[in-house]
Formats: structure tokens, C-alpha cells, sequence
């Protein structure tokens, strides 16, 4: 499988791993990033990631450094308790890559994309949880109305609801086909449409079964807490919910007590030949902080 990590060169940049040390890649996937800080220095790493799936394959990509590499199924937002357990205080440095890794948008059966009729999953983490049919089957018209708004920010959200409701009670929804074909017959049409009209609904639902925005400022914390002095957090995002919530976070640590530099006044997107090259890192947004005592 072909995985190729977004905005590598500047994660290196800001994550400096040529002055060697132990870095955390929060969120491993296929090990694209981790390969890079290990190649560029660092001394070792410690990746989580809550999909096994991606974990045997970053296993595999990662086979070269195996002595200087640990890899733990844990969800990023359990950082604390992953270094607790390992008596580590601190680390020289902490990335999270935010996005649904290409594994999971590709590998047939996982329900993250409607180009496929499949099942309508959407976990990252198989082993628990409901999936997306589950919430789709079992919440209310205004839950879904009040999810798909606030987390696709889609302005039909309430049409959707509704038809989502009324299709359910003659048949479960429970494949993308289905799904995305209920959203479509129920936005719209309003000439060209710049993206598919069911792309905002899967967003949403993806983000609801995954809890992706629960945390997000409280392992920004932690992972600020766990870092040595000069040491540096990377965080890319994919969508906007996500990029406000991390430059809110670290504006407010900054503010609160000094702790952190940071140092991305604005988000870094990628360069045009990058988006050219991987059309998925087109939304990436990164941004940076130091910690400074």
C-alpha cells in the first residue's frame, strides 16, 4: 500500500529529530511520519494508534529501527497514561496527524467512504464502539440534525434528518451506498456542486462515531505538560472544527502561563506540488509550539 505522509518536510522542520531524543507520533497510521523522524535522528519513538489495522502495517514499515521503535494500541488522547506506564516524564518532541489515514479510506469494509457500497462502519477502532449505522439506527431526528450541522457544518442538516428518519423506518440503514444516496435525493440541487452532496454528512457521522473532537484540547495539554524544555508539538489538521480547536488551545496555554511559544501565527498548508503529488493533504493545516518552561 502506498502511503505517502502529509507535509513531511515541514514536520521535520519544526520537530528537529536530528538532535536525536524520544519522540511520540500520537497517531501512527501506516508509520509514514515515524519513518521520517527516525530517519532524520530521532533516537527513538513510541507510536500509538487505535486502528490495529494500521498498526501491523506500521510494524512492517517501521521493521528497520524495531529495536529503537515501540508501538501501542491507545488512542492519542490516552498519551498520559501510555508514558505514565512506561515511567517516561518527558519527550523531545510530539506529532498528531489528525486525519483519517489513507488505510481507512481505501481497505474495502471500513464504511469511511461512499465511493464504495459497503458496510456502514466508520470505527477506527474495530474492537468496541458503535458504528455509524448503529448512530444512525437508534438516535433521534433532532440528534441527527444537531450532529451532521455541527460537525459536516452542512446547512441542509435538518432535510437530512428527516429523510434519514423516514428511510429507516422502511428499511435499516445500513451500507454507504444507501446513506449516500438518502442525502443526496434530499439537498438540493443547485447547480454544479464542488463536492459530493454526501460528503458533508459522512464527515460528520465519521467524527461523531469516533469522538474526534472529545479531548482534543486536554491532550493538547498533556502532551504540552509532557515535553522538555525546548522540545516541540506538531498537530495537523484536516478539517476546520479541528484547526480551531488546536489554536485556541495553544493561544490560551501561552496566554494562561507562558508555558509555550507558539509558532504558527497561521496554520502551514501544503505546497501546491504536494497537493498535486497527494490530493488528499489539500485541507492539512499544521501548526507548532515550543515549550519554553
Amino acid at each position: 500500500m502506498t502511503h505517502v505522509p502529509v507535509m513531511s518536510a515541514e514536520v521535520l522542520g519544526f520537530l528537529r529529530p536530528s538532535h536525536g531524543g524520544l519522540f511520540v507520533d500520537c497517531t501512527v497510521g501506516l508509520g509514514g511520519h515515524a519513518r521520517a523522524l527516525l530517519e532524520a535522528g530521532a533516537s527513538r519513538l513510541l507510536g500509538l494508534d487505535r486502528d490495529r489495522d494500521a498498526l501491523a502495517i506500521a510494524h512492517a514499515t517501521l521493521a528497520p529501527w524495531s529495536d529503537r521503535v515501540e508501538l501501542v494500541h491507545a488512542d492519542y488522547r490516552t498519551i498520559d497514561d501510555v508514558l505514565a506506564a512506561r515511567q517516561i516524564a518527558e519527550v523531545d518532541g510530539v506529532l498528531a496527524d489528525l486525519g483519517v489515514s489513507s488505510l481507512q479510506f481505501d481497505a474495502e469494509g471500513r464504511g469511511f467512504s461512499f465511493q464504495r457500497d459497503e458496510p456502514l462502519d466508520m470505527r477506527m477502532d474495530r474492537s468496541g464502539g458503535e458504528t455509524a449505522a448503529d448512530l444512525v439506527a437508534r438516535s433521534s431526528e433532532r440528534e441527527l440534525a444537531d450532529a451532521i450541522f455541527q460537525y459536516g457544518e452542512e446547512r441542509f442538516s435538518r432535510r437530512i434528518a428527516r429523510a434519514l428518519v423516514h428511510e429507516r423506518s422502511e428499511t435499516p440503514i445500513v451500507t454507504t451506498g444507501r446513506l449516500a444516496t438518502i442525502v443526496r435525493r434530499a439537498i438540493p440541487r443547485r447547480g454544479f456542486a464542488r463536492i459530493d452532496p454526501a460528503t458533508r454528512t459522512f464527515q460528520a457521522l465519521r467524527i461523531w462515531v469516533n469522538r474526534e473532537l472529545e479531548g482534543l484540547d486536554r491532550f493538547l495539554e498533556a502532551a504540552v505538560n509532557r515535553l522538555r524544555i525546548g522540545a516541540r508539538l506538531a498537530v495537523i489538521t484536516f478539517h476546520s472544527l479541528e484547526d480551531r480547536i488546536v489554536k485556541h488551545t495553544l493561544r490560551a496555554i501561552d496566554q494562561r502561563g507562558g508555558t509555550v511559544r507558539v509558532l504558527t501565527k497561521k496554520p502551514l498548508i501544503p505546497s501546491d506540488d504536494e497537493v498535486q503529488r497527494n490530493p488528499r493533504a489539500r485541507s492539512a493545516k499544521l501548526r507548532a509550539a515550543e515549550k519554553v518552561a
